[in-house]
């Protein structure tokens, strides 16, 4: 219970960020989703399971199918829906802004093998 709250408040966190001056901004961020996807499919970022968690909420709200149907719980309904937009817009937000700067961090790498 106190995992799920604490995942929400993090989610929400991630969203009102967005609206600060020294973090990218929405549009730069959404530029961003195409540039994600492409890399996680190559393996070179490792948001794979990220994504597939993001995939999943956006199947479950656009699904006409629910775990709280509106039809008979129509406030509690709608509210599930809300949680699941809620955390779906702020861990992309979240999941865009690691991007960026794992971005930003690999133009700095240079390629090669670790040797242990």
């Amino acid at each position: 219970m106190a995992e799920s709250a604490l995942r929400r408040r993090m989610a929400l966190t991630a969203l009102l960020r967005v609206f600060k001056a020294d973090t990218p901004g929405i549009g730069k961020r959404l530029a961003a989703l195409p540039r994600m996807i492409k890399a996680t499919m190559k393996r070179e970022y490792d948001g794979g399971a990220r994504l597939a968690m993001l995939a999943a909420a956006g199947v479950y709200i656009i699904s006409p199918i629910d775990a709280v149907p509106e039809a008979f719980l129509l406030v509690f309904g709608l509210v599930d829906d809300l949680a699941v937009a809620g955390y779906f817009a702020g861990a992309l937000m979240d999941e865009l802004e690691r991007f960026l700067e794992w971005e930003k961090l690999r133009d700095n790498v240079i390629a090669g093998h670790v040797i242990r």
